[in-house]
């Protein structure tokens, strides 16, 4: 089951208007001061971003950069091997440095003429509804930081490796775009929470961690698969289901671990029939329609 705290550590103001990321016990950056007061820096700047003005640039550092390229050179192969043609070609047009981490504008910049999106910045949580209801507004909101440096190729939440690596590179195929956005349109329509949660289940299970059969392979589009430099390596062994939107919403899954089961488009002709259907037509009675309640 989703549960929607744990995508980020919890931000909160103080009293005195100080920013604190609380970090969970387990998070590799937990002991790390440098690290948390980096961490509430970054949020702090994206809370005080209002809609309108220049998005917060961050002055990233060079052990930052670092990691940046250290991702961007394993994922560089393996996107080669396991990512879908769709998502290559996209990441080729965006053409984002694999040197230096981008600032958010620049992405933006890309996006706009690619498929129209926009980022905007967040400084951790963001609600299902507010999250979900901005991709149909063509907005999608992103972190900023950079994941610890004693975990270079893992994060228990999303960074901006994440976020852009993955999600931004999507964004720039107009076909994943239209899908992210049909999926924002629906949670603007839906009303009720367990309507809103199914729309979030299979996006999880699509634009998160879909993947699809291309020229007999089995090949990912997910963007937490596609930005995974471990998970990438093993999805193929995974229980590969076909789409089945009754299974995705009654299914329990862990989203600090390796996905277990994933399900394949046959292609992505249809997945784009399938899956934008499914979103276009999402409405509060489609929890009840689906008939499986929550496990």
């Amino acid at each position: 089951m989703f549960e929607e705290g744990q995508l980020y550590s919890p931000v909160t103001r103080g009293e005195d208007g100080s920013v604190e990321v609380h970090l969970g016990e387990d998070h590799p950056g937990f002991h790390d001061e440098a690290y948390r007061a980096r961490r509430n820096a970054i949020a702090a700047a994206a809370m005080g971003w209002t809609e309108g003005a220049p998005v917060p640039r961050i002055a990233y550092t060079d052990a930052e950069h670092e990691i940046w390229r250290t991702v961007s050179r394993e994922l560089h192969v393996k996107h080669e091997r396991y990512a879908c043609r769709e998502f290559l070609d996209a990441k080729a047009a965006l053409g984002l440095p694999e040197h230096r981490v981008p600032q958010l504008d620049e992405v933006t910049v890309g996006l706009e003429l690619l498929s129209g999106f926009a980022y905007h910045p967040a400084p951790g949580l963001v609600a299902l509804r507010e999250f979900y209801g901005s991709l149909g507004d063509r907005v999608f909101h992103s972190t900023q930081y950079v994941r610890h440096p004693s975990e270079p190729l893992y994060t228990p939440e999303p960074d901006v490796i994440h976020e852009v690596i993955g999600h931004g590179n999507l964004l720039a195929s107009p076909r994943f775009a239209a899908l992210k956005e049909e999926a924002g349109l629906a949670a603007q329509r839906v009303e009720t929470d367990a309507a809103l949660q199914a729309i979030a289940d299979v996006f999880w299970f699509t634009m998160e961690f879909g993947v699809l059969w291309e020229e007999n392979e089995l090949r990912a589009y997910g963007a937490g698969i596609l930005s995974s430099y471990g998970e990438i390596e093993e999805f193929r062994s995974m229980d590969i289901r076909p789409l089945d939107f009754a299974d995705m919403v009654s299914i329990d899954y862990d989203i600090t671990k390796y996905q277990p089961v994933l399900y394949a488009a046959r292609s992505l002709d249809h997945l784009e029939a399938e899956v934008g259907t499914f979103f276009a037509t999402a409405d509060d009675d489609t929890p009840a329609r689906l008939g499986r309640p929550r496990v």
